[in-house]
């Protein structure tokens, strides 16, 4: 173990060996945190004789949870009696779920619905309530309700806006329907834990005890709902150990709330702070700009990134007349690189909004150049895997009425909707699934309401079920045979203008399950959905393109050579209602960090945007980072609040802004606190 510990630097080595009491490790980029955690867990288990079933380990992606998991697993005894608990929060949420969804009158065999899924029922449910909203909005707000613990009644009693007064309205006909189906979405993950922790006192204590040694991945990104989880995990010791970087809360507008890191020391008493600046990824000249930019913000504690890799390349900037041009420019490089023996692996291009996309992908395929986009369509949302795996909950739980419904006509039945219809609404009366209609009426204990030849067709689903279901639990290897053989989706897919590829995206699924199946003989089919839910775009990475992506989404990746685009006022940073600018810089540190050794800036001076030509100025962040001198250095404040926003107070607790005004050096808020409207500042509250 000493040999691990000589391998880190005085203020990881400082952080590996602190044991008890809450503790913030405040780790720049490329700063090695991943070593630091992982050494720290494996010097818990391995050197201070911590049961690794003591001990508790959280982030955000699969991804990093495995890496995290194998190198820590790596440094530790071979002796070590478990492996310690090392996965997302929605992973623990799932586990804790499990075991204790009983406490809420559920049963455990309840299913992971992902976001298409969530659209496509608030969609259907919006009809039936007559309800024309954005499905987006209605969705990004139920959320919002779901991590803020409001209950639909709080939502209703709330909602004071029209447009509110009838999300609320889908929010409860929602949950109703996805309890009635035994579904859960990914916020009832943490909010249904937490809600029972919070009824449960003695399960809370419980709980606490078991893991008495708690330590969290990048906590920057935590939210109000994971703070509040984490304090009822720690609420009988004080043994949390967070690591994040407040330069690198890019995800306020998706609930994150910076706060969380930036007053770690006021929640936790006696905290100890130790700060990771030695930089191990990028060169001096790419953190000079990286630190100059981010200094410009005030909200912060503060750090500076020295480079352990010392002097290099200059940051570059490119200038084009407009987004053909920047293209064209940056395949041509991007050539020149793969000549020299450069990986594809090893080159990607970052953007600021998604749709500075679209020129790139042009361009590089004129040049014949190999690249992956990031963030378009995941393999896991295309039809023909959403109809697999809705066919696979069926078989798992057969009331699933939701995912029978899409399946219940693919491959083609001769089902009509009205003979649907007539399925649902029989079914709904009866007070029973669609699939235990089927069952009942079969049997002759309700009455058929379809045609002869429906009922036929319904019958012969029915026996495939079965069929499956008893495969799935005698022999899951041979499962996907049998599964295709029954059911024929490829051939159902095969006469499609895109045929070829979506049974190519089918044996890749059907691969990935018998991979899963060879790597964990006695998993379970409704496991292996579970897991299924759980992946993330980072997941999904292939190997051997360029990479094509957000800012957004190559967070935690780095690159030897990095083109941004977009450096533009407008674009990088966007301006106008909403923004915040500090989370924009915070934004441009995390892509200037991207970069191993060779960083190109790019801007242009017009961009075709949203149907018309326009003239732009370059970004103020080249000025800001100290890399030209003729932008103004002055600091924009914009606010971080717009009308609709839910926001909480300190006395007042969780309310609504109904407007937004500046005033002076700040932005006063007209708040509605459940009915009681004050005028605040916005420096008292806190968007959630």
């Amino acid at each position: 173990m000493e040999q691990i510990l000589n391998g880190l630097n005085p203020a990881q080595r400082e952080a590996v060996e602190h044991i008890d009491g809450a503790m913030l490790i405040l780790a720049g980029a490329g700063s090695g945190k991943t070593k630091t955690l992982t050494t720290r867990l494996a010097y818990l288990v391995g050197e201070v004789g911590i049961d690794p079933r003591s001990t508790l380990t959280l982030t955000f992606t699969n991804k990093a949870a495995m890496e995290m998991r194998e190198r820590a697993l790596k440094l530790m005894p071979s002796k070590v009696s478990s492996p310690p608990l090392l996965c997302t929060f929605h992973k623990f949420g799932l586990l804790f779920l499990k075991f204790h969804i009983s406490k809420l009158g559920r049963n455990n065999n309840f299913v992971i619905i992902d976001s298409d899924d969530k659209k496509r029922l608030l969609r259907s449910l919006a009809k039936a309530l007559k309800i024309d909203l954005n499905l987006s909005f209605i969705a990004s707000e139920i959320s919002k309700y779901k991590n803020s613990l409001f209950t639909t009644q709080e939502a209703i009693d709330k909602a004071e806006l029209p447009d509110y007064k009838q999300v609320a309205a889908i929010y409860a006909a929602y949950q109703a329907n996805i309890e009635e189906n035994n579904l859960v979405d990914f916020d009832d993950l943490l909010m249904l834990t937490y809600r029972i922790l919070d009824e449960n006192p003695t399960l809370r204590t419980e709980v606490s005890q078991q893991y008495r040694y708690i330590m969290v991945d990048e906590y920057q990104d935590t939210n109000e709902l994971q703070f509040r989880l984490l304090s009822h995990l720690c609420s009988t010791h004080q043994n949390l150990c967070v690591v994040g970087d407040d330069d690198q809360s890019i995800y306020g507008w998706r609930g994150a709330n910076i706060q969380n890191i930036l007053e770690f020391s006021t929640y936790f008493n006696s905290a100890k702070t130790i700060k990771l600046e030695t930089n191990y990824r990028s060169t001096t000249p790419i953190l000079t700009a990286a630190n100059t930019l981010v200094e410009h913000n005030s909200n912060r504690l503060g750090k500076k990134l020295i480079s352990h890799k010392g002097e290099g390349e200059s940051v570059t900037l490119f200038h084009s007349l407009d987004e053909s041009m920047e293209s064209r420019a940056i395949a041509h490089q991007i050539q020149a690189l793969l000549t020299q023996g450069i990986h594809p692996d090893e080159i990607a291009v970052l953007y600021r909004i998604n749709a500075l996309s679209r020129s790139l992908e042009e361009g590089f395929t004129k040049a014949n150049l190999p690249f992956k986009l990031i963030g378009g369509m995941r393999f896991y949302e295309r039809a023909e895997i959403k109809d697999i795996i809705s066919y696979f909950r069926v078989i798992a739980n057969p009331h699933d009425d939701f995912s029978l419904i899409r399946i219940i006509n693919k491959p083609k039945r001769g089902i009509g909707k009205a003979s649907l219809q007539k399925l649902q609404s029989a079914a709904l009366d009866a007070g029973v699934s669609l699939y235990g209609y089927m069952q009942k009426s079969q049997a002759g204990e309700l009455p058929i309401v379809v045609s002869k030849r429906v009922a036929n067709t319904l019958e012969h689903l029915s026996d495939t079920i079965i069929s499956l279901q008893i495969e799935a639990k005698e022999s899951i290897e041979n499962f996907v045979t049998l599964f295709e053989e029954q059911i024929a989706l490829k051939s159902y897919y095969h006469g499609m203008v895109d045929g070829i590829d979506r049974i190519r995206n089918m044996d890749e699924f059907y691969g990935y399950f018998r991979e899963a199946i060879h790597k964990n003989p006695m998993i379970t089919l409704d496991e292996f959905l579970n897991e299924t839910s759980l992946q993330s775009d980072q997941d999904q990475i292939e190997s051997d393109a360029i990479t094509i992506m957000s800012i957004h989404a190559s967070k935690g990746l780095e690159f030897e050579h990095l083109f941004v685009i977009g450096l533009e006022e407008e674009f990088f940073p966007l301006l106008g209602e909403g923004c915040n600018m500090e989370e924009e810089r915070r934004l441009g540190y995390v892509a200037i960090t991207r970069a191993k050794s060779h960083l190109t800036l790019c801007y242009v001076d017009s961009r075709f945007y949203k149907g018309r030509r326009k003239m732009i100025d370059k970004s103020r962040f080249l000025g800001e980072a100290g890399l030209i001198q003729d932008t103004s250095l002055k600091i924009t404040k914009h606010s971080a609040f717009k009308k609709g926003d839910l926001v909480k107070h300190k006395i007042f607790g969780i309310g609504r802004v109904q407007s937004v005004n500046k005033s002076g050096n700040e932005y006063k808020l007209l708040i509605n606190f459940g009915g009681n409207k004050k005028e605040i500042l916005s420096s008292f509250v806190q968007r959630i």
